[in-house]
């Protein structure tokens, strides 16, 4: 089985030079792993995981040192150079990733950051990529449904809340009530399904929906407070950043969480702290 281009890919050593060694590529041949990327004591026969791609002479290399982001994905990257080419990014690698002129939604400027689209030129076999997202994306009908976990990546802030790529096949948006920490564009984190619109919109949300949100936190709650003495400052006045700083949660389903321990007689509130019975 062939390596793949631009992908992770497990290979085997089958032979050992001064400058390093050379991997089993399959249908693409034997492709060089350079001395400064090999794994101490690796030898003949031996697996590595590389990163397979072409260097600046357009020849086939291997790396141990992984991109942000593979063909395939997407990602937010900044770009640090434009020429006559095009505007090339900073992906991770000694190589910068090359979006061409063709392939920018907008022109891009040095200095900002875009989410892109990584491919394979089918004729180049050049890694690149493109800021003409949108097509890319919403091509299925999406399969998700209310509390589904997904893997998301923060794209543009817009009047309402941020764009994201929800496990790199469909848009949707967190708006900024779910939004409950600081978030950067690009960030690549873990997201839930909130609403599935009848527009085929995706409403996301950063912690579980529903009431399941406030109870996975209960023993959270009691522990710390156990490993506090029996009381903590944090009450339902302290600050969202502080709240989330702990327990990875909003200020809102912290609240709901002290109200539901309080009920249960587990809890005593007061303005300044809260103490465990």
């Amino acid at each position: 089985m062939a390596a793949q281009i631009g992908r992770l890919n497990t290979l085997s050593v089958v032979k050992e030079k001064d400058f390093g060694v050379y991997l089993d590529a399959g249908q693409l041949g034997e492709i060089l792993l350079p001395k400064r990327y090999v794994p101490k004591g690796l030898t003949i026969g031996q697996d590595v995981e590389v990163f397979v791609y072409l260097d600046s002479d357009d020849k086939l290399i291997a790396t141990t040192d992984f991109p942000k982001a593979q063909v395939g994905e997407f990602a937010a990257l900044t770009a640090i150079e434009v020429n006559q080419v095009g505007a090339f990014f900073d992906w991770g690698l000694p190589k910068d990733l090359l979006v061409p002129f063709s392939q920018q939604k907008n022109r891009v400027e040095e200095g900002e950051t875009h989410l892109l689209f990584i491919y394979l030129d089918n004729i180049t076999n050049r890694i690149v990529a493109t800021t003409k997202v949108d097509a890319l994306l919403n091509r299925e009908e999406a399969p998700y449904r209310v509390g589904d976990k997904v893997s998301i990546i923060i794209g543009d802030k817009t009047n309402i809340g941020f764009k994201c790529v929800i496990d790199n096949r469909f848009w949707g948006v967190l708006f900024f009530e779910d939004a409950f920490r600081q978030l950067r564009k690009g960030e690549k984190t873990t997201g839930f399904i909130k609403q599935m619109r009848e527009d085929g919109k995706i409403d996301l949300s950063l912690q579980e929906v529903g009431y399941k949100k406030v109870r996975n936190i209960l023993d959270d709650i009691m522990d710390y407070l156990d490993a506090q003495g029996g009381e903590s400052p944090l009450t339902d006045k302290a600050s969202p950043e502080a709240i989330y700083a702990v327990f990875k949660v909003s200020k809102a389903t912290y609240k709901k969480a002290l109200g539901a321990l309080y009920k249960e007689k587990k809890i005593q509130l007061t303005k300044e702290k809260i103490s465990k019975i």
